[in-house]
């Protein structure tokens, strides 16, 4: 009769639990990640010079991962993080040129947590697509605060987008992108939310308030890198207020806070003595700390030296939160739930892959890449380094272990061949005529030239075309058509008032407009800035803008091209877009 009554008790509290739990609402989301802030910037890393009380805390409230890789470079690590699929899956294969975008039918995390109920806003860099629907907008965000390109030139009361509306956002960018994380916060709490905050510090240019550099430049560093502490210490306490205002709230113990970095640092200096830095295949370029912290839920303090990655997110995150995986497509990342709440989980052995092609160009082949197991980076298919006896990759043991290179080798070549057969990406063309976003602008740096036009710097985000100086010269965009009809075309454009007066001409799809260039500009303003301290040299300047007229065009691909008929000048001009509006 004893036993039957504790049977009895016993299931009523499992029962009891059930419903508990299920009457829990679902925890809100934080997922926090900073650009270019290597495994070493962080005092709970080990630095002695950079002062992160707050993240250091974090650190100490948080399930820490050891073995975190995310890719070497800004855009794949995002593609990765936001779908859970390897970044080649997604149509993300560089950082730049049109390279960042993700494929329309991508799923993210934030639009299976919206199915799941949940409010989503993502604040500061996006960085995988400047083109509807590839934007946080079409990609499952209700709410977006920030730019789209790869890096930002302006970090001081900066030009920004709020949900497509041109915003001019108020003080330092990291200060501001803070605030508008603040407000979405505030403004969510009568329901779940999700919020992705990327900041895009210590990313170059390195532009940071003065006090935060003279206080690093005093510590005697050099001018680099007392600039990136002082960005990051910025960070820090950009964080304390954010997590400030959760416990203000009410809201830590319901709230998963997850942070993160998207590659190693963007310098040589202290990175736990790992080799390499970003853009790196090496440890140095794609290891970065990962904390998770949602208090009462998870163990404060436990370090987690088992490999993971930022495919491993989305899965994770929809778990924790009891959000149902929708139907996309395969994922490559895998939950880490077990991790991070079993002592001593049932956690299968796997690999990990990384290709690592540069951004500029793409060859076919498995390598450059590494694929990286508990025990073993397999770097470029030659290089094997034991990273449990050698963490620093300083010993290549390749020959010492010949049949592990050829099994690693093996796999490598499988997982790449699986990741690449479709390879569309690679010429991908720019959505145009969307009724989310009837006004497209064709930037100069996903424009393809001939003649000798070239870019004004490099051709990163904000660069323009320069020395059209020849009537062979052309530039031209691929595009898709969404919608047939009216389309009106613009030029952003700047000319010296010597050169005023070229006729330059816009074809699309076989029709041709016509226009005259009038209105001279100031001079382009040098690359150099007395305030900046590193990375892209492009000064912000103002464009004039040529109406150029409207033209039918059915559905279906184009192509774009801009030519100078007549050149009574030096040059034809300096061309930073051509926008095409899409008219009712």
């Amino acid at each position: 009769m004893i036993r039957s009554c504790c049977c009895f008790f016993s299931v009523f509290l499992l029962l009891s639990g059930v419903l508990l739990t299920a009457a829990m609402p679902p925890p809100n989301v934080v997922l926090i990640m900073t650009d270019d802030q290597g495994s070493g910037d962080f005092g709970f890393a080990g630095n002695s010079l950079i002062e992160t009380p707050t993240l250091d805390r974090l650190a100490a409230e948080s399930v820490r991962f050891n073995r975190f890789y995310v890719s070497p470079v800004c855009a794949p690590t995002r593609a990765s993080l936001l779908t859970g699929r390897y970044h080649l899956r997604t149509g993300t294969w560089g950082v730049a040129f049109g390279r960042d975008a993700l494929n329309p039918g991508e799923i993210t995390l934030a639009a299976a947590l919206r199915r799941g109920g949940y409010r989503t806003g993502m604040i500061g860099k996006w960085h995988n697509g400047e083109h509807y629907p590839s934007v946080p907008l079409g990609q499952g965000f209700d709410e977006f605060v920030g730019f789209r390109a790869g890096h930002w030139n302006e970090y001081f009361d900066p030009p920004l987008e709020r949900n497509g509306r041109a915003i001019t956002g108020s003080g330092y960018i990291t200060d501001y992108f803070t605030d508008e994380a603040i407000r979405f916060i505030h403004e969510s709490r009568a329901r779940p939310f999700f919020l992705y905050l990327a900041y895009n510090a210590p990313h170059t240019p390195l532009f940071l308030p003065d006090r935060y550099l003279k206080k690093y430049q005093a510590k005697d560093l050099d001018a680099f890198t007392a600039a990136i502490y002082g960005m990051v210490n910025n960070i820090d306490d950009n964080l304390a207020r954010l997590l400030g205002e959760l416990k203000d709230s009410g809201l830590v113990e319901n709230t998963i806070v997850i942070f993160l970095t998207d590659n190693g640092p963007n310098s040589r200096r202290y990175n736990q003595s790992l080799r390499g830095i970003k853009a790196s295949i090496y440890e140095g370029g794609s290891r970065t700390p990962l904390l998770v912290r949602w208090p009462g839920q998870l163990p404060a303090g436990k370090v987690v030296d088992v490999i993971a990655a930022h495919i491993d997110i989305f899965p994770t995150v929809l778990e924790l939160c009891g959000v149902e995986q929708p139907a996309t497509r395969p994922l490559d990342g895998r939950s880490l739930v077990p991790l991070l709440r079993d002592a001593a989980p049932d956690w299968p052995e796997r690999a990990l892959y990384m290709h690592a092609e540069s951004p500029a160009t793409w060859r076919p082949e498995p390598f450059p890449g590494v694929v990286r197991t508990q025990q073993y980076n397999l770097v470029n298919g030659t290089e094997l380094y034991d990273i449990v006896a050698d963490p620093r990759e300083q010993q290549n043991v390749a020959d010492r272990h010949p049949e592990k290179v050829l099994e690693l080798r093996s796999r490598y070549a499988e997982w790449f061949m699986d990741v690449s057969t479709d390879r569309a990406f690679l010429s991908k063309r720019i959505p145009v005529g969307h009724t989310a976003e009837p006004v497209v602008a064709l930037p100069a740096p996903h424009a393809r030239f001939k003649g000798g036009l070239r870019y004004f710097d490099q051709g990163w985000p904000h660069d323009w075309i320069t020395n059209w100086s020849n009537l062979d010269d052309s530039a031209a965009w691929e595009i898709e058509i969404v919608h047939e009809g009216w389309y009106s075309v613009g030029l952003q454009y700047r000319c010296p008032p010597p050169d005023i007066g070229a006729e330059v001409s816009v074809e699309i799809g076989g029709t041709t407009l016509y226009g005259i260039i009038s209105q001279p500009s100031a001079p382009t303003p040098p690359k150099s800035s007395p305030k900046e301290l590193g990375g892209t040299n492009v000064p912000p300047v103002q464009w004039e803008t040529l109406r150029m007229g409207k033209l039918w065009q059915p559905a279906g691909p184009a192509i774009v091209t801009v030519r100078a008929v007549k050149m009574p000048g030096r040059v034809a001009m300096e061309l930073e877009s051509v926008t095409l509006t899409r008219l009712e």
